[in-house]
């Protein structure tokens, strides 16, 4: 165990459950600060949980005083309701969350933003994107590492057809996704937390982007076993 502390924000989530059981098993991090917006139940020792207004986050400014935070928050618009509602939640709290972050001197920002981040696309799922990775270099932030998956395969609390489907063939059809389109392969949430695991315990400064391809890369660096907690392939760091 080390004296690390970090901060899962969208610890409910495909991608932030996995980054729970990833951070869990590291025993890298003394403390684990989950925030969110309703009370879970938390298995392991070093997790706290937080109950937070995401429209107030200013008011929990001591909660981040710790060395990584995690970005994995998301919605889709069918969820929240509305085009400004999904912004609010995939942009206001994202960087009011990395402001929160950089007062508070946090080492690293890890964040997940999606394939075709982009804030002039014509898609205003990718635009929202585009615009955080945007707004996250503006910050001018310590270090900041941004994970770019394609589609996430993986269980969800709730059913996205579409997501099931495009999953489905895109196991089948891996094999055509090499090459110059490896970067367009599906990616296992679980893959993604244990990039992100990885990501944090580098040395290297600034701003770091990772498309599927590198991500998957990056999550192969991890290796479980009884015995030992995490552990990373140190030619990396």
């Amino acid at each position: 165990m080390t004296n690390k502390k970090a901060m899962i924000l969208g610890a409910t989530g495909m991608v932030g459950t996995q980054l729970v059981k990833e951070l869990g098993n590291s025993k890298i991090y003394s403390e684990i600060h989950l925030l969110t917006r309703r009370a879970v139940k938390l298995t392991d020792p070093q997790c706290i949980g937080h109950v937070v207004d995401f429209d107030n986050l200013s008011e929990y400014a001591d909660l981040f005083k710790v060395t990584d935070v995690f970005i994995c928050l998301g919605t889709t618009i069918k969820k929240a309701k509305s085009k400004e509602a999904f912004r609010k939640v995939d942009y206001d709290y994202v960087i009011e969350a990395a402001k929160m972050a950089k007062t508070s001197n946090v080492e690293k920002i890890l964040v997940i933003t999606a394939m075709g981040a982009n804030s002039k696309s014509k898609f205003f799922y990718s635009r929202v994107k585009g615009d955080v990775e945007g707004a996250l270099q503006h910050l001018v932030l310590n270090t900041v590492h941004i994970f770019r998956p394609s589609l996430l395969l993986g269980e969800r609390k709730e059913f996205r057809a579409g997501e099931k489907i495009s999953g489905l063939l895109s196991t089948f059809a891996k094999f055509v996704f090499v090459g110059p389109l490896r970067p367009y392969r599906a990616i296992e949430a679980n893959k993604v937390a244990a990039a992100m695991y990885v990501a944090a315990q580098t040395t290297a400064k600034g701003y770091h982007f990772y498309d599927s391809a590198e991500i998957e890369e990056l999550s192969q660096r991890v290796t479980i076993n009884s015995d030992h907690p995490n552990k990373i392939d140190t030619g990396f760091l």
